[in-house]
């Protein structure tokens, strides 16, 4: 069996390593997933449901690694968002009316998982759509999974949307996880929970049989405990080399401290700055541009692109309802899904005209191209390698009746389809602190300056999963 340190698993060459050598078998690691499952997730309510098979995968890379023929990830169990069709093992995106009938086949980020020698351990809750739902949503909430907790602060959110898959980790449940992200569901609840999160550059990993917020800006993405870790996975699912950590000396860095953060996060952030400073990286304090009729075109966009997005993956799941109005009226109809906040933004997207569907295209090109421009001017004004930003303020007490306006810096890099990652850095009180890495417009680029940001300042704990913050 498997024993998890203070910052969580072994690291994955660690793991690896140690099945390759025999000193634990990939029914060992499934084994102490479940056993950790067991004894922590009926406080955090990570994950919804554990695949049946898994045993048996895990017998599959045994026999593989006995023969030498193990795959880049074999034998590694691999925990994915219940909105990345798993065949066989429902998928609901949150929602009861997807609770039926499982999809009959894997999206392409599962098969590419599949073929690397992953196990897929089972599924994890998330904010109901995508958190796509309502303007008084709470993140982490679904129908299917009810509510998932921050496992250092059980009595605060999780973030989202890709709540479990970070919780998840965070408690030590699993290795890895998938997550997805349109803008900040992966980043966010991975920095509010004290992981690495990485979301790619728009379309390094495939998105058929994703349920969609937006074709256009969705991405598929990882959850891991270390930037090492989340590039190896990247590098199993793209075929493409981990690039090694960059030299920190001379290292140019910009430092955006956001919009009217939190005080502690400033503090938090001024000591992330000296850190690298004294490492000898050049860390240069800029400001990006907030242009409000670009971020009102992305939005529009967004509207437009889930509906047409939605309504195709509806048909092509043969689901219950096939169009945003079945649905609206679908949950009309349901006793639970409507229980604690509304249905608005649903209502609004299903409510659009053939006029606003038809701009979307044009919306989006000008928002895409605002935020391109906007990181690319700042690092070249200052010749920066990448920017570092605090990715959001901390976790928010659980309040069923909505969550507050929480500020974070993830829309300008998703509306560019650009990388982004988040390192945990600290801790503000019992909560933990991120912050994020991005610029590069490679994945593997902008993950190289992480993994030096997180040498130099990295905070990964294993969480007491604690009932309150104190």
């Amino acid at each position: 069996m498997i024993e998890t340190t203070a910052a969580g698993w072994p690291s994955l060459t660690d793991l690896r390593a140690r099945l390759d050598r025999g000193e634990v078998t990939a029914g060992d690691l499934v084994a102490s997933c479940a056993d950790r499952i067991a004894a922590v997730d009926p406080l955090v309510r990570a994950v919804l449901a554990l695949d049946p098979t898994a045993a048996a995968q895990a017998r599959e890379s045994d026999r593989r690694i006995a023969a030498g023929a193990a795959r880049a990830l074999e034998g590694v169990p691999v925990l994915v968002k219940d909105n990345i069709d798993t065949a066989g093992l429902a998928t609901t995106a949150g929602s009861r009316v997807l609770a039926g009938e499982p999809p009959r086949r894997d999206a392409d980020v599962v098969v590419r998982l599949r073929r690397a020698g992953a196990v897929v351990l089972g599924k994890t809750n998330l904010s109901e759509w995508g958190n796509f739902r309502s303007t008084g949503a709470v993140e982490g909430w679904s129908a299917v999974g009810g509510q998932t907790r921050n496992p250092h602060a059980l009595d605060h959110s999780p973030g989202g949307s890709s709540s479990g898959s970070a919780a998840a980790v965070a408690a030590g449940m699993a290795p890895l996880a998938l997550g997805t992200e349109t803008d900040g569901s992966i980043v966010v609840p991975a920095a509010l929970t004290g992981v690495v999160g990485v979301k790619p550059a728009l379309g390094l990993l495939p998105g058929r049989g994703v349920v969609p917020v937006s074709r256009a800006q969705d991405a598929v993405g990882v959850l891991a405990g270390s930037v090492a870790d989340a590039a190896a996975c990247l590098g199993a699912l793209t075929g493409l080399p981990a690039a090694p950590g960059a030299p920190v000396t001379g290292l140019r860095l910009g430092l955006w401290r956001g919009r009217r953060m939190d005080p502690g996060v400033h503090a938090e952030l001024d000591r992330v700055t000296e850190e690298l400073r004294h490492a000898g990286a050049v860390v240069v304090p800029v400001e990006l541009p907030w242009d409000v009729p670009r971020l009102v075109d992305g939005l529009d966009a967004l509207f437009a692109e889930f509906r047409v997005g939605l309504e195709g993956y509806l048909t092509a799941r043969r689901a219950p309802v096939t169009t945003l109005a079945g649905l609206v009226e679908a949950n009309l109809r349901d006793p639970v899904e409507l229980s604690l906040f509304g249905q608005d933004v649903l209502e609004r997207a299903a409510a659009l005209t053939d006029e606003q569907l038809g701009e979307a295209a044009a919306k989006r090109a000008r928002a895409r191209w605002w935020a391109q421009d906007a990181v690319a001017g700042v690092l070249a004004e200052h010749d920066l390698t990448a920017i570092v930003a605090p990715t959001t303020e901390p976790a928010w007490p659980l309040d069923h009746g909505g969550d507050p306006v929480v500020r974070n810096t993830t829309t300008i890099p998703a509306l560019a389809g650009l990388p982004n990652a988040t390192v945990p850095a600290g801790f503000i009180g019992a909560l933990p602190f991120g912050v994020s890495v991005f610029g590069p417009r490679d994945t593997f680029a902008a993950l190289s300056v992480a993994a030096t940001v997180e040498a130099v300042c990295g905070d990964l704990r294993l969480p007491a999963i604690s009932p309150v913050t104190g």
